[in-house]
């Protein structure tokens, strides 16, 4: 006989929990993106913006 029309009832897997970052590991995320863009800012005006006229 074929298995083809028989319903199989399974349970379903669970899913994985999703990782949220603790506060103090936010809390570097947050400090490093800061300190990162000050980086950024600084060094396009260092070296790449058209210095200024007199």
């Amino acid at each position: 006989m074929s298995d083809d029309n028989i319903v199989k009832f399974e349970r379903r897997k669970p899913k994985p929990e999703q990782r949220t970052a603790n506060p103090l590991q936010r809390k570097a995320l947050i400090w490093i993106a800061v300190t990162a863009a000050l980086v950024l800012v600084w060094a396009y005006y260092q070296f790449i913006s058209p210095p200024s006229l007199p």
